[in-house]
């Protein structure tokens, strides 16, 4: 499958993938990239990884926690969160974790299995961009034809008012 235009969506558009993956066992550091370390990677020689010249970022395995990174947030340009099957919703969590508790304001990506039923949901957590190489998604992403959800139930701070108050259990008050 061809994957013009790269296989990063971002902006409304693909992109090619302009990080470079580290590999686990490097020794090396390429100098100047943007480098996309591996989370144990990183935290095992944390020092080593905040004195690289280029962009750094970071790959989470889905079920990894996200809170080791706190104290280096400001040092991620992306931070990239797996999805390693449709069902292994984890990384939802993570992001949300990411964006809503510890300020992260940085580029987040969805990497692995990526679909187009997942991609409005992922966007809602806080991911700004995808990885996907599944043909029918990328279709379905450049011809603008992703499922819209219209209700959700479960609240984000940033949009408190999309299902009508009183509705959610928590939300509702004692009679009095």
């Amino acid at each position: 499958m061809s994957l013009t235009g790269g296989p990063i969506w971002k902006d409304d558009r693909f992109h090619a993938d302009e990080w470079t993956r580290l590999a686990p066992e490097a020794e090396a550091l390429p100098a100047g990239t943007s480098m996309l370390v591996p989370l144990a990677t990183f935290l095992s020689d944390v020092e080593r990884f905040l004195g690289h010249e280029g962009q750094l970022g970071v790959e989470v395995p889905s079920g990894d926690d996200v809170r080791a990174l706190a104290p280096h947030l400001a040092k991620f340009s992306l931070i990239a969160l797996t999805f390693p099957a449709f069902s292994d919703g984890r990384s939802y969590s993570a992001a949300r974790l990411l964006r809503e508790r510890l300020g992260y304001d940085g580029e987040l990506r969805a990497i692995g299995d990526v679909l187009a039923d997942q991609i409005p949901l992922m966007r809602r957590c806080g991911i700004t961009s995808f990885e996907v190489t599944h043909g029918p998604t990328r279709a379905a992403l450049r011809d603008g034809r992703l499922a819209e959800v219209r209700r959700y139930y479960q609240p984000i701070p940033t949009a408190p008012t999309e299902v009508p108050a009183g509705t959610r259990p928590w939300l509702r008050r004692a009679a009095g």
